[in-house]
């Protein structure tokens, strides 16, 4: 059965609740301002000193008088709108379903699945974006939260957008270790498609999603590019290309050869044709909203607004909940069934957001059987402060049994499983002495991380996904290009990616002897085939750290390419 769009069972319901929110969203955004104006980001600071600005206390001063005078008038309506508000979320829906037809739905448009030969490739996206209300978010040295969220989804958009160009490489030279700039699984394409500029933006420099054209946006859905080339090396026809582009393209620098034993790569751009976005932290109402609408003309289903609010659990109240849980789950393929749980555990600030797991089932097509082909994909956030790790512990139990809960009561005997995908924000690493409770736990042995070389240690090639909040605005990573060029360098990253944390009292060797500096790595993306049709089978194509938001949040991107083939043989 499809899944309602609405959280609300009716229209009468939905209605009150536009009404009650509609009283309270004055008052929230008055409270919201006053804050936001008590407290500037270092690019505001910064650029106030170029010019030379000695009016901003002043101006100050004038705004909290403005929003605390604009607070009071519309506090009364927000209590009487608040009434309203808190019992309606005891029949809400825990999220919003946005839908919007594209070409992945029409038959041959699954790109990702092949029918006729029972394989696909599908591209997974895990972020960060920070998309707290404006205040909130600049304790994290960001700032202008609609803005940014229209900036990010038009990053986004331009660079999923653009077909998927395989370089096929007929060299015996080949079979030599390749570096992350010499990957032949994804390499660099025009910098325009029909009428979509993917030239870079500085940050916030302002303008919206609303700006890209939906008739290139179709060009995404037609699946792959091939273009074959014969020489004696890779390199002389990268360059080529990058010339004739004129543009800046996914361009990668060569730091190390690569010889791990997943084809990973440093982009300054989304990888080509995602099919599932799972974000964190889009806790904004008008953030969210403005992102499903900036990303739909790609990813036609969307889960948004994902959370519960008010008295957790119900009739208990141990927590209010200001915030939903901020997760964010954008697919090209319909979702079946969904379902969120919500963590019991959070303690203090992080009590006061509906941290959890959003777990969906999405149709991915048909196998020549005829049979339903469908894929899980599970998206959390866990507990945020980093010495709470037992409480990490413990929520990542919860979630491992609400998975297996879900897919117990989702799953049909004719269907074929062909991935089960678990990712978000885990708020803890794999070099931390700190977070060794965490990096024992038995979801690794269950889910495969391509990252993970085992318990406390990360494999030499794996780059930590959690910047310094303090120089977020330094030219070494305040561009995609500047930030790519750093994450490759290890000199540079020791300087914006955050350290590991050490035990209290202790004093912090890291890295060990002859290991690569890594830094915190607190952004996943795991697999499983455990789960999985008895004869499916999986293999990463490609592992990504993604640049293209730099400037924009204080996490790096990461994203992993599957093949699913489904042996039928082995029926």
């Amino acid at each position: 059965m499809a899944l309602r769009e609405s959280p609300f069972p009716n229209g009468l319901t939905q209605g009150l609740h536009a009404v009650a929110w509609g009283l309270i969203l004055p008052c929230f955004w008055a409270l919201d301002r006053l804050i936001a104006a008590c407290r500037s980001t270092t690019l505001e600071r910064a650029q106030r000193a170029e010019m030379e600005c000695y009016l901003h206390p002043l101006k100050v001063v004038f705004s909290v008088i403005l929003f605390l005078v604009l607070f009071l008038i519309f506090a009364p309506f927000a209590l009487l709108g608040f009434l309203v508000w808190v019992p309606l979320q005891r029949i809400r829906r825990p999220f919003s379903y946005y839908r919007r037809k594209t070409e992945v739905e029409d038959g041959e448009g699954r790109s990702g699945w092949l029918q006729r030969d029972d394989r696909g490739t599908f591209m997974f996206v895990t972020a960060n974006l920070c998309l707290l209300p404006d205040s909130l978010a600049r304790f994290n040295n960001l700032a202008n939260t609609e803005l940014r969220a229209a900036i990010i989804g038009r990053r986004i958009l331009q660079a999923v957008s653009r077909p998927r160009i395989r370089i096929v490489v007929d060299s015996p030279i080949i079979s030599h270790g390749l570096g992350p700039s010499d990957s032949l699984l994804s390499q660099p394409t025009p910098s325009c498609y029909g009428s979509v500029d993917v030239r870079m933006q500085s940050p916030l420099a302002g303008g919206t999603g609303e700006d890209v054209a939906s008739d290139a946006i179709s060009k995404s859905n037609s699946g792959e590019t091939m273009v074959t080339m014969h020489g004696e090396n890779a390199d002389g026809f990268c360059s080529s290309t990058d010339m004739d582009n004129g543009n800046q393209a996914e361009g990668h620098a060569k730091p190390a050869v690569q010889t791990s034993d997943v084809p990973w790569e440093v982009s300054a751009w989304f990888p080509a044709h995602v099919d599932f976005l799972c974000l964190e932290e889009v806790f904004d109402k008008q953030a969210a909203a403005k992102l499903s609408e900036t990303l739909s003309p790609v990813f036609g289903h969307i889960l948004y607004d994902v959370g519960v609010y008010a008295c957790w659990p119900p009739g208990c109240c141990t927590a209010f909940k200001f915030l939903n849980s901020g997760l964010f789950l954008a697919s090209r393929y319909p979702f079946l069934q969904a379902q969120y749980f919500c963590f019991p555990n959070g303690r203090g600030e992080d009590s006061l957001a509906a941290k959890g797991l959003l777990t969906a089932k999405v149709l991915i097509g048909q196998n020549q059987r005829q049979k339903n082909v469908v894929g899980y994909v599970n998206c959390t956030h866990l507990h945020a402060p980093e010495d709470d790790g037992a409480i990490r512990y413990e929520q990542m139990d919860m979630l491992t049994s609400w998975i297996r809960e879900f897919q117990a009561k989702t799953r049909q005997a004719d269907e074929e499983v062909a991935f089960d995908i678990l990712c978000g924000d885990f708020n803890f690493d794999n070099c931390s002495p700190n977070d060794a409770l965490e990096q024992k736990h038995s979801v690794f042995e269950d889910y495969r991380d391509p990252c993970r070389a085992g318990p406390g240690k990360e494999k030499p090639w794996a780059i930590g996904t959690l910047l310094e909040q303090p120089t977020l605005y330094d030219d070494d990573v305040r561009t995609p290009e500047n930030l790519q060029k750093t994450l490759e360098w290890e000199e540079l990253r020791r300087q914006y990616v955050a350290a590991p944390v050490p035990l209290d009292g202790c004093t912090l060797v890291y890295p060990d002897s002859g290991n690569p500096w890594v830094g915190r790595r607190i952004d996943y993306i795991l697999y499983r085939e455990s789960t999985l049709s008895r004869h499916c089978h999986t293999e990463v194509e490609e592992f990504s750290f993604v640049t293209h938001l730099a400037g924009l949040t204080d996490h790096i991107p990461v994203g992993l390419r599957l093949n699913v083939t489904l042996n039928q043989a082995d029926n």
